[in-house]
């Protein structure tokens, strides 16, 4: 019963925003069609500064902030930001201190302490998530 709670909350990262608008992308189709389905989708406000970043500055095509910015708009009317809280930041520090990363990999555990302190699991089934972490 819990997991099924769980598996209908689902925290989007920033690779699936932006293979949901990137129709050249093998991943394009299964993560448009995320959101048409029956479940609760969540990302954070951290997923969004880092997707504004990604697609103003594709060398091939970047995207104008203007229309970046109706795009996040969208995603604002179909899913739940989630923000950082109090509760996050001591996940996230007891995230750091036990599995170490380093680098880039820190972004990934704070967006992953936002999901874990609203109860909203990360990932998606078909994506691959960071398996070293017990949730």
């Amino acid at each position: 019963m819990f997991e099924k709670e769980l598996m209908s909350k689902i925290l989007l990262d920033t690779n699936v925003l932006i293979y949901s608008i990137d129709e050249g992308s093998k991943y394009f189709e299964k993560a448009h069609n995320i959101f048409s389905e029956q479940i609760e989708l969540y990302t954070t406000s951290k997923n969004l500064s880092e997707f504004l970043s990604v697609i103003t500055r594709i060398p091939q095509n970047p995207l104008s902030l203007k229309d970046a910015l109706l795009i996040i708009e969208d995603f604002k009317n179909a899913m739940t930001i989630l923000y950082p809280s109090e509760e996050s930041f001591l996940i996230f520090i007891d995230l750091l201190q036990k599995y170490q990363p380093i680098g880039l990999q820190i972004h990934d555990y704070e967006i992953i302490s936002i999901g874990m302190a609203n109860q909203v699991i990360v990932g998606r089934p078909g994506f691959s998530v960071d398996s070293t972490i017990a949730v």
